[in-house]
């Protein structure tokens, strides 16, 4: 019986101890000057560090601070520059063609089928064309939607946009850095440039329809100066829009700062503004304002007439070599 009460005794001892031990931690905590949020703040902003478990190479600082006008840049900027480039080139191309027409062939079609492009060089093509499209459209959204296309959208509706531009843009990414690795590779030797380009750009290429420039058509060989200058403009500014891009698509891999993935997404903008500007362009030259251009990257042919219309140095070459070769 004696036992039982030393039991119930030692056991009430040890909690009133350990309660007493609890109180006055709780006191000397109390006791302990606390920071504010504001000193938190600014500690964080000195730079503090603290201690977590990642690898990273900025495991231990809490917050990357950056310069804020890299954010009023893209927003004030470059999310207008992009609108520009897409819907003010698509504008000034309808008014110019409006007033200046179409580049006709001058005799007709032939009917004859001059091999340009094998099925390989078609392949990539629209490797990357496809893709670099998708990317347009869905980067526009991302970058300059909020401001253009939100305010007229319902929230539910916008943020299925949004989330859809977003799992498009990443897919495509990849297919486009592949067709673009292929045709700067492949296609360089036929781009470099000559001292008669210098004419095409003179002339504008032969396009004008009015004045002085009416019925020029400059010498080209395989391509004109106009797709030489598209080829290396899609060629170095599609190289930043792959790196960044990369950078921006697998953070987790590279481990980027956050001013390095704000520098990385300004040149990535920067890169498609340009990209998109010359894709109007191309686009427009190919489909409507040069007379049968557009059978080039479809069949891989081109008619007679129009190769020694607008490419004759290239006709001639391979009237003379040998390697003229026709549909059959």
């Amino acid at each position: 019986m004696m036992n039982k009460w030393f039991k119930h005794i030692g056991l009430a001892i040890a909690l009133l101890f350990s309660a007493v031990c609890l109180a006055n931690g709780g006191d000397e905590q109390a006791l302990q000057p606390q920071a504010s949020d504001a000193q938190i703040w600014a500690q964080l902003k000195d730079g503090a560090t603290g201690y977590t478990t990642s690898q990273s190479e900025f495991h231990a600082q809490p917050i990357n601070t950056y310069d804020l006008r890299v954010l009023e840049l893209r927003s004030d900027w470059l999310a207008p520059a992009l609108m520009a480039a897409l819907f003010g080139m698509i504008i000034i191309f309808v008014l110019f063609i409006k007033v200046n027409g179409i580049s006709k062939l001058h005799h007709g079609f032939s009917g004859k089928l001059v091999y340009r492009w094998s099925k390989f060089d078609v392949s990539i093509h629209w490797l990357g064309a496809i893709p670099c499209l998708m990317l347009i459209l869905t980067g526009l959204t991302l970058l300059a939607g909020r401001f253009f296309f939100q305010p007229w959208l319902g929230e539910g509706i916008w943020e299925a946009i949004v989330y859809g531009a977003k799992q498009i843009h990443d897919v495509m990414a990849i297919p486009f850095m592949i067709g673009w690795a292929l045709m700067t590779v492949l296609w360089a030797k036929n781009q470099l440039p000559k001292m008669y380009d210098v004419k095409w750009f003179l002339v504008v290429g032969g396009y004008i329809n009015f004045g002085p420039f009416k019925g020029k058509h400059p010498d080209a060989g395989f391509a004109n100066a106009g797709e030489k200058m598209w080829f290396w403009a899609f060629a170095l500014f599609g190289l930043i829009i792959s790196a960044s891009g990369m950078l921006l698509l697998f953070p987790n891999l590279f481990e980027p700062s956050r001013t390095l993935s704000l520098i990385a997404l300004v040149l990535h903008s920067v890169s498609a503004i340009v990209i998109c500007a010359f894709s109007i362009v191309h686009i427009f030259m190919a489909t409507v304002m040069s007379e049968g251009g557009m059978e080039c990257m479809v069949s891989g042919y081109c008619d007679e007439n129009w190769a020694t219309q607008h490419h004759n140095l290239w006709y001639d070459e391979i009237k003379a070599n040998g390697t003229l070769k026709y549909k059959e």
